[in-house]
């Protein structure tokens, strides 16, 4: 169990990261999600075939398992839209929005009560999130982005919670990579139509960045994503995640210099958000004992 929540710790630290990649990439989201996804497919097909993993399972559940694939599609689309349109702050705030949509959703989708407990942590959460950010009303539109994004990312995680029950991590993001490659590929001509781009090739610079990112912040993230999900709760890791905009925020104000105020707000904000975080990781450790 311990083993499980540092591996889930790290991959919040390798997700703060991927924020700060959406800033560096010159191209727009609809390209840079693209590439990630096909970049991260060849990285896992190489790996597939380097340690001899069986991927051989019925075209009906590869078929079930690259639909899932479609859902990170869109919401890695709404996030770096919202980066795009706003700055990583914003996009990265608004994901712990996250941990609020799966508290919402599962019950729903898993045909189960509410848990009060996740309901109100999603609150203190809310609450921390409005303190850290001021909504500035000329990023409105990056906002909803954000909002959709997470929203879209809760889905992710409470149907890929079914996957990891039956499926190796490894062959579960294979299968998501590629069919996000080919889903979002026969989107591209429409949304390149109505968003123009001057060249649909990355630079040198922006193919390295993307290399990295799907190497370590897709492949590497999301196979140690699915691995926790088959100990840790899907609402306990959202809500661990709150901590990726925590160290995504602190590398934009280092490195970005957004103009962001670290002011006394943020400190109780990111104190309601750690706390929530470690309040229920208690409750998680202890009913698993």
């Amino acid at each position: 169990m311990k083993k499980s929540y540092l591996l889930l710790h790290i991959a919040v630290i390798l997700a703060g990261f991927t924020g700060i990649f959406g800033k560096l990439i010159s191209l727009n989201e609809g390209l840079l999600v693209w590439y990630r996804l096909l970049f991260s497919s060849i990285i896992l097909f190489l790996a597939v075939k380097l340690f001899k993993i069986n991927t051989s399972i019925s075209n009906q559940e590869k078929f079930k398992i690259a639909k899932i694939g479609l859902l990170i599609t869109l919401h890695w689309l709404f996030f770096y839209a919202s980066i795009k349109y706003s700055n990583i702050s914003i996009g990265v705030v608004c994901y712990c929005l996250t941990s609020f949509f799966t508290a919402v959703f599962k019950p729903f989708i898993d045909k189960e009560k509410f848990k009060l407990s996740e309901l109100l942590l999603s609150t203190l959460t809310l609450l921390g999130i409005s303190l850290i950010f001021h909504f500035d009303a000329s990023y409105q539109l990056g906002i909803g982005l954000g909002v959709i994004s997470s929203a879209v990312g809760a889905l992710y995680t409470i149907y890929n919670k079914r996957l990891v029950k039956n499926y190796q991590s490894i062959i579960i993001n294979y299968y998501q990579m590629i069919g996000g490659t080919v889903g979002l590929a026969a989107l591209l001509p429409v949304y390149l139509y109505f968003f123009p781009v001057e060249s649909i090739i990355p630079s040198l610079k922006d193919a390295l960045y993307l290399i990295i990112l799907a190497l370590f912040c897709t492949v590497g993230l999301y196979v140690a994503f699915a691995e926790v999900l088959k100990k840790i709760p899907a609402f306990t890791v959202n809500l661990t995640f709150n901590l990726e905009p925590v160290y995504a925020v602190i590398m934009a104000f280092l490195f970005f210099d957004e103009s962001k105020e670290v002011n006394i707000s943020f400190y109780i904000g990111l104190s309601l958000i750690i706390t929530s975080v470690i309040l229920q990781t208690l409750i998680s450790v202890k009913k698993k004992e």
